[in-house]
Formats: structure tokens, C-alpha cells, sequence
């Protein structure tokens, strides 16, 4: 069977799976919508968690910035593993504990105030379309290759299986469909892992196969990569380039963004009891670690691979590259979709890649005729093209499609329904029109659902960035907006609504204009001018993948410095905070 068919055969059965389970569990009331009746088991949710944070940027992206990164890339790592720690011991029970359906209703309740909640909402939406700015980026990397559609259909095609299961199913039918979305993800990438490890090291453990020698050649992977790319005019694979502060902040912002992303919060809403909520953060991060844990030696692999099929002879040689004639199929195809691109700037016939950015090369290699790098490849391909590239069997090029998609769609849809809430339960329900039918409510929150695919899809065709990227922007939001208000508002009674309000506005105002200034995120549509991107204009040296810490941290000095100079929160909420950290619950049992 041909790898077209297959890929259909593999990808179609997975959408009509999905499609089967929101059918299935289609829900039914509201409670059923915002967070599946909490009905959940631990286990279940534990899965589902892990399939809605192991996003486009885990599956797709990660390890092609450890690809590229090298150390570097162990920030996205460490950041996005660790938030779950804090997830775990500071948020999920308690939230859970307080018994509402999402985020802004909670910072609604414990501030006392419309307007908290209002600001909540805003907060959220800017976080969630940025988050879902790079998943939709990532169905449209899957579907314009492995489909062979065009980038347009690709998206249509994913925003109508999104359309199908969130707006049909609410939360109860993600849920599940994340269950399966999980077992499809993880499968398809550890299995191209394993035969790669094998290919290249003899070892079929990647963990193991990251630290192990390169078969036939008695050197440890981690060297020969070294030598291959430093050859190449490239920094060091295993030797760090970023600021050891601009190294914190990004970890930081990446952990604390975790514990504070709406649509990773609300799965812990969906659980019986509050003790569910601390094992569903366990069984996550256990699932979570499966991936995270094999990523490193997926990159590293990927790289080799990458810079052997290039180089026909000696390695550095200048001119020893591939013919351009001689290209292997899998750069034909991923040169058609328009991710991997090839200039024969000196007219040689041969592909040459090197580093262009290395004065001393380049110098070098002008004596060969070396006129520039020829080779631009996205990193954002790199899981998806490794299979290709090691001439691994048609079956595991499909499987990997399947969790390419697996992974954007979970997402994503987990994103759009937390938009979805924010519309019909915290603007409609809780501000607008409180007096709404239940019927009414879950009409405006699959219209809204909708409304939100349509925008999501809008901005999947022109992302501000490659895929994790825009993803580590959407953390460094959450850091600087919501997670202060929320931990302040369990564990300082003294927060008021005053403080809770300028805190998130400061935070959210100073982060999203600092990375919108060296970025551009979404203004750039419009033209206009930006601040040059480069390290000796950031602010203390810190990027703007890192600055939601200083967003977060300037967010707790104002919230706390307002509390004090305004009213103390009434004697009723200070009683409900000092509730929520009681070891027992108001009705259900022990923790």
C-alpha cells in the first residue's frame, strides 16, 4: 500500500474514532459541557490531562528545538515538566476544592467582583488564542504533507473534526476523545523512537540510546553530534549559548505558566472528589514524562540524521555535499509543502549547509565557492520528517501523522472550549444575562465554541512564530496574568478585588507589550514597526520567551501593595479562603 493511502487509511480511522467517542458521550447539561458532570476517574483524567498540555509544541515542536537548540532547548524541558509540580501542590485541590467551572468564575467569587472576572475572561482569551495560534500552525504542518492537501484545506479539514467533538461533546466528549487522542500520540512517538535508537545505536531504549555510542563507530552520540556540527560552523551541541538569567526567567515562566493555563487548570474541575484532583496531576505527569523524557534523544538523532543525508563526503568538506540532483525523496515532498527550502546561491548543483552566521566559516569557505547556507529547513518538521529521513516503513510514516494530528487537535480543542466557557458562562451567564435557561447557556457556549474555531482557524493561516514559540509566549501570559491572582487568592486573604484586578492588568499589559515590541505577535498584520529581536536590547538580558516572570513578579507587587492601601476583603471571603485550605471539603469527604 502506497504511504498516501496508508496515511489516509491511519488518520481517517482516528477522526472517525474520535468522531464515534464525542457521539458517544455527547453532552447533555451544562455540567456536562464546562466539566464532563465531574464524573471523571483519576486515571482517565490523568490521560486526558496529559493529551490536552501535550500539545503541537510537545509532539511536533520540542524536540525540533532540541534539534536545533541543543542544551539550550532543555529550558522547554525542565519549564514544562516542573509547572506540573507546582500545578499539583498549589492549585489543583484547592481549585477543585472551591467547586466552580472555570478560572474567571473562581477569580470572580474569591475577589468578590464582576469586573475581577471580566478582567479574568480577557486575561484567558488573550492566553488561549495565542496558545491555539501554534496548535492550528501544527494541523496545518500535518495535513499539508502527509494529506497532500493544501494548507488552507488542512485547517478547514481540522477545524471541522475540532468542530465535530468539542462543540458536540463539551468537555465530556473531549475528555475521552483526548483519552484515545493520548494512547494514538504517545504510541506514534515512541515507536519511530525506538527503531531510530535501534538504527543508531543499537539501542532500543532512546533514553538509553541518547548516552550510548553510535553503532560501528565506537563514539558517544552526544560527541559525534558535537564534532559534526561544530564542523559545520555551529555552536557546540552540548554546550549552552543563553544567559543564565534569560535561562531562569524562560523555566520560570514556562513552570509557573503551567500551573496557570486556563485549559489545563479545568481538567482538574472534572474529577469526583478533591484527592482525585492531586492523583490526576501524578498520573499526568507520569504520562507526560513517557514523551518529555524521549524527546532528547528524538532531537539529537533527528540532527545526525539530518546532517548525514546532506553530506556525501567528508564531514566540513565544502565540497563534499549532496547533489542536488541526488536529493532523497523525502526532500522532494517536505520541499513541496514549502518548510524546507533549497537556493543554489553559488550555481554548483550541490545542496551546501552551513552556518552563515559564523564570520571565520564563512571566510573560509568563500574559497570553495561558498557563496551561503542553500539549506533552510523548519524545525517544526523535524518529528515528522525523522521517520522519512531514517527510511523508516510506510506504516510508521502514517502512525506519526496520526499523532501529529493527535496532538494539535487535543489541544486545541481544550483551548476553544475554555474560550467557549469564558463567553457563555463567565461574560453571558455571569455578567450578561444571569436570569439564562441552562438550554440557553449551552447554546451560546457551543455558538461561542464556533465563533472561536473560526478565529482559531483565521489565525493558523499566518502564526507569529513556529510552533513552540507561540506557545512559550502564551505561558509567559498566563504567568504574568492569572497565576498570581489565583495563588494569591488562596493563600492571602488579605488579596482584595482592587489589588487582584491592577495586578493582572500590569502584568498582562507589561508582558504582552514587551513580547508584541520584539516579536510582533499579532499586531505585525498591520505593519507596523518593532524593536530589533536581539539579546542587547532586552530588557536585563531577558527574552521575550522569559519576561512573564518579570510580568508575574511586577503582577504580585501590585496586587499586594493595592490590597494594603484599599479595604480589607469582606469577613465572608476571608472565612471561604481559609476554607478552601482546611483538610477536609464543605461536602465531599477527605481530601
Amino acid at each position: 500500500m502506497s504511504l498516501q493511502a496508508l496515511t489516509y487509511l491511519v488518520v481517517g480511522a482516528s477522526f472517525a474514532l474520535y468522531i464515534g467517542i464525542a457521539i458517544w458521550s455527547r453532552a447533555r447539561t451544562t455540567g456536562d459541557f464546562y466539566v464532563a458532570g465531574k464524573h471523571v476517574s483519576p486515571l482517565a483524567n490523568g490521560m486526558a490531562t496529559a493529551a490536552d498540555w501535550m500539545s503541537a509544541a510537545s509532539f511536533i515542536s520540542m524536540a525540533g528545538l532540541i534539534a536545533y537548540l541543543g542544551y539550550d532547548g532543555s529550558v522547554y524541558l525542565m519549564g514544562w515538566t516542573g509547572g506540573y509540580v507546582l500545578l499539583a501542590l498549589l492549585l489543583a485541590p484547592y481549585l477543585r476544592k472551591f467547586g466552580r467551572f472555570t478560572v474567571p468564575e473562581f477569580i470572580g467569587d474569591r475577589y468578590y467582583s464582576r469586573a475581577a472576572r471580566i478582567v479574568a475572561v480577557i486575561c484567558l482569551i488573550v492566553i488561549s488564542f495565542t496558545y491555539v495560534a501554534g496548535q492550528m500552525r501544527g494541523v496545518g504542518i500535518v495535513f499539508s504533507k502527509f494529506l497532500e492537501v493544501d494548507v488552507t484545506w488542512g485547517l478547514i479539514i481540522g477545524m471541522g473534526v475540532v468542530f465535530t467533538y468539542a462543540v458536540l461533546g463539551g468537555m465530556k466528549g473531549i475528555t475521552y476523545t483526548q483519552v484515545a487522542q493520548y494512547c494514538v500520540l504517545i504510541f506514534a512517538y515512541t515507536v519511530p523512537a525506538i527503531f531510530i535508537a535501534i538504527q543508531v545505536t543499537g539501542n532500543p531504549v532512546p533514553q538509553l540510546a541518547f548516552g550510548a555510542d553510535v553503532t560501528g563507530s565506537g563514539v558517544a552520540l552526544l560527541d559525534k553530534l558535537d564534532d559534526v556540527v561544530t564542523s559545520l560552523g555551529f555552536n557546540q551541541y552540548t554546550a549552552g549559548t543563553k544567559s543564565t538569567i534569560d535561562v531562569f526567567c524562560i523555566t520560570m515562566a514556562l513552570m509557573v505558566g503551567t500551573a496557570g493555563l486556563p485549559h489545563v487548570i479545568v481538567r482538574f474541575f472534572t474529577v469526583p472528589r478533591v484527592r482525585d484532583a492531586r492523583i490526576s496531576a501524578g498520573y499526568a505527569l507520569l504520562f507526560i514524562a513517557i514523551l518529555y523524557t524521549t524527546a532528547p534523544a528524538v532531537g539529537a538523532m533527528a540532527r545526525l540524521n539530518l546532517i548525514e543525508t546532506v553530506q556525501t563526503g567528508p564531514v566540513g568538506a565544502v565540497d563534499g555535499n549532496l547533489e542536488y540532483a541526488e536529493r532523497p525523496d523525502w526532500m522532494r515532498t517536505w520541499q513541496a509543502t514549502g518548510l524546507l527550502e533549497f537556493e543554489d546561491l553559488n550555481g554548483d548543483g550541490r545542496i551546501q549547509y552551513y552556518n552563515e552566521a559564523n564570520p571565520a566559516f564563512a571566510e573560509a569557505a568563500k574559497a570553495h565557492g561558498w557563496k551561503g547556507n542553500e539549506l533552510v529547513v523548519d524545525r517544526d518538521i523535524m518529528v515528522l520528517a525523522n521517520p522519512e529521513i531514517a527510511g523508516l516503513p510506510n506504516w510508521v510514516i502514517a502512525l506519526v501523522a496520526a499523532g501529529g494530528i493527535a496532538a494539535a487537535l487535543s489541544t486545541a480543542a481544550g483551548l476553544l472550549l475554555v474560550i467557549s466557557a469564558a463567553v457563555s458562562h463567565d461574560l453571558i451567564k455571569g455578567v450578561i444575562r444571569p436570569t439564562i435557561s441552562e438550554r440557553g447557556e449551552l447554546l451560546a457556549g457551543r455558538v461561542a465554541a464556533a465563533f472561536a474555531i473560526l478565529v482559531a482557524g483565521y489565525l493558523g493561516f499566518d502564526p507569529p512564530g513556529w510552533v513552540a514559540q507561540v506557545v512559550a509566549f502564551a505561558f509567559g501570559l498566563a504567568a504574568a496574568s492569572l497565576f498570581p491572582a489565583i495563588l494569591l487568592g488562596i493563600f492571602f486573604k488579605r488579596a482584595n478585588r482592587e489589588g487582584a484586578i491592577a495586578g493582572m492588568l500590569t502584568g498582562l499589559v507589561f508582558t504582552y507589550g514587551y513580547i508584541e515590541y520584539y516579536k510582533g505577535l499579532f499586531l505585525k498584520w498591520a505593519g507596523a514597526p518593532w524593536g530589533e529581536n536581539v539579546a542587547s536590547n532586552w530588557l536585563f538580558g531577558i527574552s521575550p520567551e522569559g519576561i512573564g516572570v518579570v510580568g508575574m513578579c511586577l503582577n504580585f507587587a501590585v496586587a499586594i501593595a493595592v490590597s494594603a492601601m484599599t479595604a480589607a476583603p469582606p469577613a465572608n471571603v476571608q472565612a471561604l479562603v481559609e476554607q478552601i485550605r482546611l483538610p477536609r471539603t464543605f461536602d465531599e469527604g477527605r481530601l
